[in-house]
Protein backbone atom coordinates (compact mmCIF):
# COMPACT_ATOMS: atom_id res chain seq x y z
CA UNK A 1 0.00 0.00 0.00
CA UNK A 2 1.34 3.42 -0.96
CA UNK A 3 1.79 5.87 1.88
CA UNK A 4 0.27 9.29 1.25
CA UNK A 5 1.02 12.28 3.46
CA UNK A 6 -0.09 15.88 3.60
CA UNK A 7 3.21 17.72 3.86
CA UNK A 8 4.14 21.36 4.26
CA UNK A 9 0.70 22.62 5.36
CA UNK A 10 1.89 26.25 5.37
CA UNK A 11 3.25 25.91 1.83
CA UNK A 12 0.08 24.09 0.74
CA UNK A 13 -2.03 27.01 2.01
CA UNK A 14 0.32 29.54 0.43
CA UNK A 15 -0.04 27.70 -2.88
CA UNK A 16 -3.85 27.85 -2.75
CA UNK A 17 -3.90 31.47 -1.65
CA UNK A 18 -1.58 32.47 -4.51
CA UNK A 19 -4.10 31.77 -7.28
CA UNK A 20 -5.91 35.11 -7.06
CA UNK A 21 -2.76 37.14 -7.49
CA UNK A 22 -1.53 34.89 -10.27
CA UNK A 23 -4.79 35.06 -12.25
CA UNK A 24 -4.95 38.83 -11.78
CA UNK A 25 -1.48 39.18 -13.32
CA UNK A 26 -2.40 36.80 -16.16
CA UNK A 27 -5.27 38.97 -17.34
CA UNK A 28 -3.06 42.07 -17.32
CA UNK A 29 -0.60 40.66 -19.85
CA UNK A 30 -0.54 42.56 -23.13
CA UNK A 31 -0.97 40.40 -26.22
CA UNK A 32 1.86 41.66 -28.40
CA UNK A 33 2.02 38.49 -30.47
CA UNK A 34 -0.79 36.67 -32.25
CA UNK A 35 0.15 32.98 -32.34
CA UNK A 36 -0.66 30.64 -35.19
CA UNK A 37 -2.79 27.66 -34.15
CA UNK A 38 -2.03 24.32 -35.83
CA UNK A 39 -4.08 21.14 -35.30
CA UNK A 40 -2.40 17.74 -35.27
CA UNK A 41 -5.48 15.65 -34.49
CA UNK A 42 -9.27 15.70 -34.47
CA UNK A 43 -9.70 16.37 -30.74
CA UNK A 44 -9.99 20.03 -29.68
CA UNK A 45 -6.93 19.71 -27.41
CA UNK A 46 -4.69 18.28 -30.14
CA UNK A 47 -3.11 21.51 -31.36
CA UNK A 48 -0.10 23.71 -30.82
CA UNK A 49 0.48 27.46 -30.90
CA UNK A 50 3.46 29.01 -32.66
CA UNK A 51 4.82 32.41 -31.60
CA UNK A 52 7.14 34.34 -33.91
CA UNK A 53 9.16 37.08 -32.13
CA UNK A 54 9.44 40.54 -33.59
CA UNK A 55 13.16 40.44 -32.78
CA UNK A 56 14.91 37.05 -32.89
CA UNK A 57 17.93 36.73 -30.59
CA UNK A 58 18.71 33.03 -31.05
CA UNK A 59 18.33 30.12 -33.45
CA UNK A 60 17.12 27.98 -30.54
CA UNK A 61 13.40 27.14 -30.56
CA UNK A 62 11.59 26.50 -27.27
CA UNK A 63 8.97 23.74 -27.33
CA UNK A 64 6.80 23.92 -24.20
CA UNK A 65 4.40 21.36 -22.72
CA UNK A 66 1.85 22.95 -20.41
CA UNK A 67 1.03 21.83 -16.89
CA UNK A 68 -2.29 21.64 -15.06
CA UNK A 69 -2.25 18.33 -13.21
CA UNK A 70 -2.85 16.40 -16.46
CA UNK A 71 -6.55 17.31 -16.12
CA UNK A 72 -6.62 21.02 -16.93
CA UNK A 73 -5.01 23.70 -19.06
CA UNK A 74 -4.29 24.21 -22.74
CA UNK A 75 -1.90 26.34 -24.83
CA UNK A 76 -4.41 29.21 -25.11
CA UNK A 77 -4.77 29.43 -21.32
CA UNK A 78 -0.99 29.73 -21.03
CA UNK A 79 -0.74 32.36 -23.77
CA UNK A 80 1.16 34.63 -21.36
CA UNK A 81 4.07 32.17 -21.39
CA UNK A 82 4.30 32.43 -25.17
CA UNK A 83 4.05 36.23 -24.96
CA UNK A 84 6.93 36.30 -22.46
CA UNK A 85 9.23 33.94 -24.35
CA UNK A 86 8.59 35.62 -27.70
CA UNK A 87 9.25 38.99 -26.10
CA UNK A 88 12.66 37.64 -25.07
CA UNK A 89 13.40 36.89 -28.73
CA UNK A 90 12.79 33.14 -28.97
CA UNK A 91 10.50 31.28 -31.31
CA UNK A 92 8.06 29.38 -29.12
CA UNK A 93 5.74 26.41 -29.60
CA UNK A 94 3.18 25.41 -26.98
CA UNK A 95 1.77 21.89 -27.36
CA UNK A 96 -1.62 20.72 -26.11
CA UNK A 97 -2.81 17.21 -25.29
CA UNK A 98 -5.96 15.36 -24.25
CA UNK A 99 -6.67 15.56 -20.55
CA UNK A 100 -7.48 13.17 -17.73
CA UNK A 101 -9.58 11.78 -16.12
CA UNK A 102 -11.54 11.06 -19.31
CA UNK A 103 -8.36 10.24 -21.20
CA UNK A 104 -6.02 7.86 -19.40
CA UNK A 105 -2.25 7.63 -19.74
CA UNK A 106 -0.50 6.99 -22.16
CA UNK A 107 -2.87 9.12 -24.29
CA UNK A 108 -1.11 12.25 -23.01
CA UNK A 109 2.34 11.07 -24.03
CA UNK A 110 0.99 9.92 -27.40
CA UNK A 111 -0.33 13.42 -28.05
CA UNK A 112 2.83 15.16 -26.89
CA UNK A 113 4.94 12.99 -29.19
CA UNK A 114 2.58 13.54 -32.12
CA UNK A 115 2.51 17.25 -31.38
CA UNK A 116 6.31 17.41 -31.18
CA UNK A 117 6.69 15.66 -34.54
CA UNK A 118 4.06 17.91 -36.11
CA UNK A 119 5.76 20.99 -34.70
CA UNK A 120 9.16 20.02 -36.10
CA UNK A 121 7.61 19.36 -39.51
CA UNK A 122 5.80 22.70 -39.34
CA UNK A 123 9.00 24.58 -38.50
CA UNK A 124 10.92 22.91 -41.32
CA UNK A 125 8.21 23.85 -43.83
CA UNK A 126 8.61 27.46 -42.71
CA UNK A 127 12.36 27.20 -43.30
CA UNK A 128 13.17 27.52 -39.60
CA UNK A 129 16.29 25.84 -38.23
CA UNK A 130 15.31 22.90 -35.98
CA UNK A 131 18.81 21.78 -35.00
CA UNK A 132 18.70 23.36 -31.51
CA UNK A 133 15.39 22.60 -29.82
CA UNK A 134 14.82 23.30 -26.12
CA UNK A 135 12.04 21.17 -24.62
CA UNK A 136 10.52 22.60 -21.47
CA UNK A 137 7.51 22.18 -19.25
CA UNK A 138 6.12 22.87 -15.79
CA UNK A 139 4.54 20.37 -13.38
CA UNK A 140 2.59 17.77 -15.39
CA UNK A 141 4.22 19.22 -18.50
CA UNK A 142 7.66 18.56 -17.00
CA UNK A 143 6.59 14.97 -16.36
CA UNK A 144 5.51 14.44 -19.98
CA UNK A 145 8.37 16.38 -21.56
CA UNK A 146 10.97 14.48 -19.54
CA UNK A 147 9.61 11.16 -20.79
CA UNK A 148 9.77 12.35 -24.40
CA UNK A 149 13.37 13.46 -23.93
CA UNK A 150 14.78 10.55 -21.92
CA UNK A 151 12.74 7.40 -22.61
CA UNK A 152 14.07 5.58 -25.65
CA UNK A 153 11.16 3.14 -25.63
CA UNK A 154 8.69 6.01 -26.03
CA UNK A 155 10.86 7.64 -28.70
CA UNK A 156 10.97 4.43 -30.71
CA UNK A 157 7.27 3.65 -30.30
CA UNK A 158 6.12 7.10 -31.45
CA UNK A 159 9.01 7.71 -33.86
CA UNK A 160 10.32 10.81 -32.09
CA UNK A 161 13.80 11.93 -33.13
CA UNK A 162 15.40 13.83 -30.24
CA UNK A 163 18.82 14.21 -31.87
CA UNK A 164 18.07 17.91 -32.41
CA UNK A 165 17.06 18.51 -28.79
CA UNK A 166 19.77 20.67 -27.19
CA UNK A 167 18.33 20.84 -23.70
CA UNK A 168 15.46 20.03 -21.33
CA UNK A 169 14.08 22.33 -18.62
CA UNK A 170 11.59 20.97 -16.11
CA UNK A 171 9.96 23.10 -13.41
CA UNK A 172 8.26 21.43 -10.45
CA UNK A 173 8.04 18.06 -12.11
CA UNK A 174 6.69 14.88 -10.47
CA UNK A 175 9.53 12.79 -11.85
CA UNK A 176 9.21 10.05 -9.23
CA UNK A 177 6.02 8.69 -7.66
CA UNK A 178 7.23 8.67 -4.10
CA UNK A 179 5.48 7.01 -1.16
CA UNK A 180 5.54 10.35 0.67
CA UNK A 181 3.81 12.27 -2.11
CA UNK A 182 1.07 14.76 -1.22
CA UNK A 183 -2.60 13.82 -1.18
CA UNK A 184 -3.21 16.16 -4.12
CA UNK A 185 -0.64 14.44 -6.33
CA UNK A 186 -1.94 11.04 -5.29
CA UNK A 187 -5.45 12.02 -6.40
CA UNK A 188 -4.19 13.42 -9.69
CA UNK A 189 -2.21 10.24 -10.43
CA UNK A 190 -5.31 8.17 -9.67
CA UNK A 191 -7.13 10.19 -12.32
CA UNK A 192 -4.28 9.87 -14.81
CA UNK A 193 -3.77 6.09 -14.68
CA UNK A 194 -6.27 3.31 -15.10
CA UNK A 195 -6.76 1.09 -12.09
CA UNK A 196 -4.21 -1.72 -12.21
CA UNK A 197 -1.91 0.09 -14.65
CA UNK A 198 1.80 -0.39 -13.92
CA UNK A 199 2.73 3.19 -13.12
CA UNK A 200 6.41 2.49 -13.64
CA UNK A 201 5.54 2.74 -17.35
CA UNK A 202 4.77 6.41 -16.75
CA UNK A 203 7.38 7.27 -14.11
CA UNK A 204 10.22 9.40 -15.54
CA UNK A 205 12.89 8.29 -13.04
CA UNK A 206 12.27 4.67 -14.02
CA UNK A 207 12.09 5.36 -17.76
CA UNK A 208 15.19 7.54 -18.05
CA UNK A 209 17.98 6.19 -20.22
CA UNK A 210 21.40 7.39 -21.26
CA UNK A 211 21.05 10.63 -23.20
CA UNK A 212 22.99 13.48 -24.81
CA UNK A 213 20.39 16.01 -23.63
CA UNK A 214 21.48 18.21 -20.70
CA UNK A 215 18.79 19.01 -18.16
CA UNK A 216 17.94 21.87 -15.85
CA UNK A 217 15.56 20.96 -13.02
CA UNK A 218 13.98 23.98 -11.37
CA UNK A 219 12.42 22.95 -8.04
CA UNK A 220 11.31 24.61 -4.82
CA UNK A 221 11.64 23.34 -1.28
CA UNK A 222 8.42 25.25 -0.50
CA UNK A 223 6.39 23.92 -3.43
CA UNK A 224 3.30 22.97 -1.43
CA UNK A 225 2.29 20.17 -3.81
CA UNK A 226 5.37 18.27 -4.99
CA UNK A 227 8.25 17.04 -2.85
CA UNK A 228 11.66 18.56 -3.62
CA UNK A 229 12.93 14.98 -3.42
CA UNK A 230 11.20 14.21 -6.74
CA UNK A 231 13.78 16.36 -8.51
CA UNK A 232 16.55 14.95 -6.34
CA UNK A 233 15.54 11.43 -7.35
CA UNK A 234 15.61 12.39 -11.02
CA UNK A 235 18.94 14.19 -10.68
CA UNK A 236 20.47 11.23 -8.86
CA UNK A 237 19.37 8.87 -11.64
CA UNK A 238 20.79 11.25 -14.25
CA UNK A 239 24.16 11.22 -12.49
CA UNK A 240 24.10 7.41 -12.36
CA UNK A 241 23.58 7.36 -16.13
CA UNK A 242 26.20 10.10 -16.64
CA UNK A 243 23.56 12.43 -18.09
CA UNK A 244 24.27 16.13 -17.66
CA UNK A 245 22.03 17.57 -14.95
CA UNK A 246 21.72 20.77 -12.93
CA UNK A 247 19.27 21.01 -10.03
CA UNK A 248 18.37 24.63 -9.31
CA UNK A 249 16.68 25.38 -5.99
CA UNK A 250 14.22 28.29 -6.19
CA UNK A 251 15.13 31.22 -3.95
CA UNK A 252 12.39 33.66 -4.97
CA UNK A 253 9.80 34.65 -2.37
CA UNK A 254 7.08 33.50 -4.75
CA UNK A 255 8.25 29.91 -4.43
CA UNK A 256 5.00 27.92 -4.30
CA UNK A 257 4.16 25.49 -7.07
CA UNK A 258 2.08 27.59 -9.45
CA UNK A 259 4.23 30.70 -9.13
CA UNK A 260 7.62 29.19 -9.87
CA UNK A 261 6.49 26.69 -12.50
CA UNK A 262 4.46 28.97 -14.77
CA UNK A 263 3.81 32.19 -12.86
CA UNK A 264 7.43 33.22 -13.20
CA UNK A 265 6.68 34.10 -16.84
CA UNK A 266 4.49 36.93 -15.51
CA UNK A 267 7.55 38.68 -14.09
CA UNK A 268 10.78 40.07 -15.49
CA UNK A 269 14.22 38.51 -15.25
CA UNK A 270 15.20 41.23 -12.80
CA UNK A 271 12.20 40.41 -10.59
CA UNK A 272 12.41 36.63 -10.75
CA UNK A 273 15.64 34.67 -10.29
CA UNK A 274 14.00 31.47 -11.51
CA UNK A 275 13.02 33.11 -14.80
CA UNK A 276 16.50 34.54 -15.15
CA UNK A 277 17.94 31.07 -14.60
CA UNK A 278 15.59 29.68 -17.26
CA UNK A 279 16.86 32.08 -19.91
CA UNK A 280 20.50 32.26 -18.81
CA UNK A 281 20.76 28.46 -18.94
CA UNK A 282 19.41 28.46 -22.50
CA UNK A 283 21.77 31.28 -23.47
CA UNK A 284 24.79 29.37 -22.18
CA UNK A 285 24.03 26.12 -24.03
Amino acid sequence: MRKVVLFGMNDYLRENLSYFGLYRRMFQVKKKYKPESVSFGEHKDQYFLFYEPKRIVSDKVIVWIHGGGWNAGNPKFFDYVGQCVADHGYRFISIGYRLSPKNKYPIQIEDVCKGFNSAIEYLKKKGIDTSRIIVAGPSAGAHLASIVCYCRRVQEKYKVDVSSVAGFIGSGGPYSFRDDQSRTISLLLNQLFKKGYDRRNGEPVVLMGKSHIPMLLIQSKHDGLIEYACAEDFAKRAVELENSCELYSVTDKKNTHSWYTAGMFLETRAENKGLNKFFSWIEEL
